[in-house]
């Protein structure tokens, strides 16, 4: 993840990148794909290694779009701004979304609403409540620890297999992830960077080629932005870009291993960094609590 302290170890990177077809290739891929006529291990870009700017990297609203079973439409678009809202921290956990409120917001009517914020439920990204309505989740303790160790266990087989089939393009993109993280830092814009973090794994699994994967991994990113947001205490840990910088260079080299070894000490130091105890509670008397009624 981002850190305004770590340095681009760009040189190895660019060396050990480098093919006989030159540096790395330009072009990104749609959000959601790889780009079209890719293969495993070779670059679709016919101008691979002139001097090209990097891969555009979409939003979070852009790159997270792919959990919702909504068609296109106003339900969708309200589905994604809040979406985006949340995983930005914009939306704390425990946000009360009154249907009315969202609905003059966006100019939409309730059914609308209430359509796009069964979709974040569903998505766990809000809980609707009889009689309570709609708020953002708040996940546990024992959430937190389900999800990371969930991502401890699937994200680095993922790597492992990313860098089998990473390209070129692949490598310019997530490179460009790295330094959209720094400028967000740059701007003082913490929940941004931490949602371009979240899209950079995402981004890994989609290189992967595993639909099943990237598709849970989605749905741990979004968990893990909710978490973050309520028990996160040490921002060195969720902000270690020489950890983002470290894989990319695992990936130019194609080392599976590296990649693998390297993404499970990453999410570890993600876990440790969250402040997942039980609150220290004084022992009370009756009498005490009971003082002065």
């Amino acid at each position: 993840m981002p850190s305004t302290n770590a340095k681009p170890a760009k040189k190895s990177r660019e060396k050990s990148s480098r093919r006989a077809s030159g540096g790395l290739g330009s072009g990104g891929r749609a959000s959601g794909g790889r780009a079209s006529g890719e293969k495993s291990g070779q670059s679709s870009d016919p101008a691979a290694g002139s001097s090209r700017r990097p891969a555009p990297v979409p939003s979070p609203a852009e790159g997270f779009n792919g959990a919702f079973s909504l068609p296109p439409g106003p339900a969708l678009d309200i589905c994604l701004r809040l979406q985006n809202a949340i995983i930005e921290h914009r939306l704390q956990p425990g946000t009360r979304l009154s249907e009315d409120e969202v609905g003059e917001i966006y100019g939409a009517g309730r059914t609308v609403v209430r359509s796009a914020l069964q979709a974040l439920a569903h998505s766990g990204l809000l809980e609707i409540r009889r009689n309570r309505g709609a708020s953002v989740a708040k996940p546990t303790v024992g959430d937190a620890h389900e999800v990371f160790e969930a991502r401890a266990l699937i994200e680095p087989e993922v790597a492992r297999r990313a860098a089998a089939r990473i390209t070129d393009t692949d490598l310019t993109r997530l490179e460009a992830h790295i330094e959209a993280e720094h400028q967000a830092l740059a701007d003082n814009d913490m929940g941004r960077a931490l949602a371009l973090s979240g899209l950079f794994h995402i981004d890994i699994a989609e290189i992967a080629e595993h639909s099943v994967y990237a598709a849970m991994i989605q749905s741990l990113i979004t968990k893990s932005s909710l978490i973050i947001a309520l028990y996160w205490v040490r921002p060195d840990t969720a902000c270690e870009s020489h950890a983002h910088h470290a894989l990319l260079d695992a990936f130019a080299n194609k080392d599976g291993d590296a990649a693998h070894d390297l993404m499970r000490s990453h999410l570890i130091d993600l876990h440790s960094g969250l402040n997942l105890k039980p609150p220290v509670r004084k022992k009370t008397s009756l009498a005490e609590a009971l003082a002065g009624s």
